[in-house]
């Protein structure tokens, strides 16, 4: 992030600086009347007027005197939460293409346009909508590539209040920018042994770590996984992230499990070259798990939680995995590979049991960029969600809708299930007969629900990366996912 945010109490003589304050989309200045003179509110009513301000125009901008700029950011009563987080993410936009490095930003104003106990939540929406859009991964760069650097500060009467508060979101834009900064590493430097050891880093923060080698998962019968993996030189891991938010508890954890493919060749059944430097994105559905546990850590939320990443390389080699193989999974069934770049439900698989053995979880929620076929089914405005249990979908469904990171549900099918089927092993893991390429992964995964675990699978493969900009998120790596269940988990189990 590269805004820096200060909370302060109001200062009702503006200074020389550059100052912003809400208004109604009808324009009326009846909140201002507080902050300027009779005679400043005719002069902003007369700019306003000659600027000729249009309906879709969300900020006015203007000189009250020499050494005093003004905007104005127009918003609407019925706005809701991931309205005003939008708005601030446009207003990050807006003071950067007028690069305006330092502002004040008076949210009092909102005092007569929304209810005032709303106050302190829209105006926290707002600021993390501008921070989240604020992220840049520019690491790599040989020169120093200036960034936009931006000095905020919040004149509130609330201001310790929205301090307090904003902690929270700090710990969730945390969260998000450690899943970006994840699935935008290069796959040369985020290989597993180096993932694993930013993963470990993260016990400082009250998380428990454990680390299975390749050694540890041949011992547990992980086949499943480590065929993936047996043609790259670099090591395969397994690695449990748990959160005991609340020792008191009894209960079950809420576990979370993601693929995390650092880079996918598709191995012996290899890709078309074009596009597969995107495959270092094949990771984030691990990286929307770490991403999660370290934002349940930071807000210390009283929940338990675990989170479990399968850690592997799919490449071509000697020793690589082939089609026509056979392997035995960790919850003894046989699959039989017939193509080595639907490799992803393979990591998934092992991960799954293991997860729901040893964990024992109150539901199972997976995260993959899984299948080409969601996106051609549902683009990149929604991930496919797949479950087992209603109660489980819709709350994933309604907490999407709520905060914008929106999750489409799609059918499981005893007919689709039966395309699975191997004439000579348990099952193979991938669909030869046409079409429901996403549905047919998913009904592959629930094959491991081994105990009737509520579980749900998120195909993330739409919504991990943008090669555009998106409302929250510049082009590249979006980090859906830290959002959407940190939210599932403090509206439903916290």
């Amino acid at each position: 992030m590269k805004t820096d945010l200060f909370f302060k109490k109001p200062n009702n003589v503006l200074k020389e600086g550059i100052f912003a304050f809400f208004i109604d989309d009808k324009l009326n200045l009846k909140n201002l009347y507080n902050i300027f003179s009779k005679a400043e509110i005719s002069k902003i009513k007369s700019i306003l007027k000659q600027q000729n301000i249009s309906a879709d125009d969300l900020f006015c901008k203007f000189n009250i005197t020499e050494n005093n700029q003004i905007i104005l950011i127009k918003q609407k009563k019925n706005f809701e939460s991931n309205d005003y987080e939008n708005l601030g993410a446009k207003f990050y936009e807006f003071l950067k293409n007028n690069k305006i490095k330092k502002i004040n930003i008076f949210v009092d104003t909102l005092e007569n346009l929304i209810k005032k106990n709303n106050i302190i939540e829209k105006v926290l929406n707002f600021i993390h909508g501008l921070n989240l859009k604020s992220y840049v991964f520019k690491k790599y760069f040989s020169t120093n590539k200036k960034s936009f650097k931006l000095t905020i500060e919040i004149s509130s009467k609330n201001n310790k209040n929205l301090s307090d508060n904003y902690l929270e979101f700090k710990a969730i834009e945390s969260g998000v920018f450690l899943t970006r900064d994840l699935v935008s590493e290069p796959p040369n430097v985020l290989n597993p042994k180096n993932y694993v050891m930013i993963i470990n880093k993260l016990s400082k923060l009250g998380l428990k770590i454990k680390i299975y080698n390749e050694l540890a998962m041949k011992k547990l019968g992980m086949n499943a996984l480590l065929g993936v993996g047996q043609g790259s030189i670099n090591k395969s891991y397994l690695a449990t992230i748990e959160w005991n938010g609340n020792k008191k508890s009894k209960g079950k954890p809420l576990a979370f499990v993601g693929k995390g493919v650092c880079f996918d060749t598709g191995g012996i059944s290899l890709k078309p070259p074009r596009f597969m430097e995107e495959m270092k994105y094949d990771m984030a559905g691990s990286a929307v798990v770490v991403g999660l546990l370290k934002t349940l850590a930071l807000r210390k939320a009283k929940v338990n939680a675990v989170g479990v990443v399968g850690l592997v390389e799919n490449m071509p080699g000697g020793n690589a995995q082939r089609p026509g193989d056979i392997v035995k999974s960790f919850s003894g069934k046989t699959i039989e590979i017939l193509n080595t770049d639907a490799e992803g439900r393979l990591v998934l698989a092992d991960a799954i049991s293991f997860t729901e053995k040893n964990f024992k979880p109150k539901f199972i929620i997976d995260l993959a960029t899984l299948t080409g076929a969601i996106i051609i089914s549902l683009g990149e405005e929604y991930a496919g969600l797949f479950s087992n249990n209603d109660e489980l979908s819709s709350k994933i469904f309604k907490t999407g809708s709520k905060i914008g990171e929106k999750v489409w549900r799609l059918p499981l099918h005893e007919n689709y299930n039966k395309l699975m089927n191997s004439p000579i092993a348990d099952m193979q893991n991938i669909n030869y007969s046409g079409g429901a390429g996403s549905i047919t992964a998913a009904e592959f995964l629930q094959r491991f629900i081994l105990n009737k675990t509520p579980w749900a699978h998120l195909d993330i493969a739409g919504m991990a990366f943008s090669k555009k900009a998106a409302n929250l998120n510049p082009r590249g790596a979006t980090g859906f996912g830290v959002r959407l269940l940190n939210k599932f988990i403090q509206d439903n189990y916290e």
